[in-house]
């Protein structure tokens, strides 16, 4: 692969029938390129994460993926609340998630935790009020 290939997907907020598409073609799309199992499968976690994360917590976005020969990078942009306290948010089981989404099965306050721990890098840019943006990176 010499070139790089760039995918997009927009998110919509609480849509839960389409969560965990954008992530499940970009798996896809990794064994079509003959991209390792254990790196299609820490892109697979750390973006589904980060999709629901997406359809929970903001009003919509998009998710960009840049494939590479040396790295995959997701960028996750919403339009949510921004997160109050990232260091908190960092935290397994901690959670702002309602009570209507947790009867759902999510909100477990693992989604933060599991995108760190799939990745070999991540970011998170947020400002309140206006949004936040994760980049996460898995090297090849």
């Amino acid at each position: 692969m010499s070139e790089c290939i760039e995918l997009r997907y927009e998110v919509s907020s609480e849509d839960f029938t389409r969560a965990g598409e954008a992530s499940s073609n970009v798996k896809k799309k990794l064994k079509q390129m003959g991209v390792s199992p254990a790196a299609i499968t820490k892109v697979a976690i750390a973006m589904y994460e980060g999709e629901i994360n997406m359809v929970i917590h903001a009003d919509g976005g998009h998710i960009e993926v840049t494939i590479s020969e040396e790295e995959i990078e997701i960028k996750l942009c919403d339009r949510g609340p921004g997160i109050q306290n990232v260091e908190k948010a960092m935290q397994a089981g901690y959670s702002t998630a309602p009570d209507n989404i947790r009867a759902l099965g999510f909100g477990a306050g693992m989604g933060l935790p599991n995108m760190k721990k799939y990745t070999d890098e991540m970011t998170i840019d947020t400002e309140i009020g206006v949004g936040t943006t994760v980049t996460m990176k898995v090297k090849l």
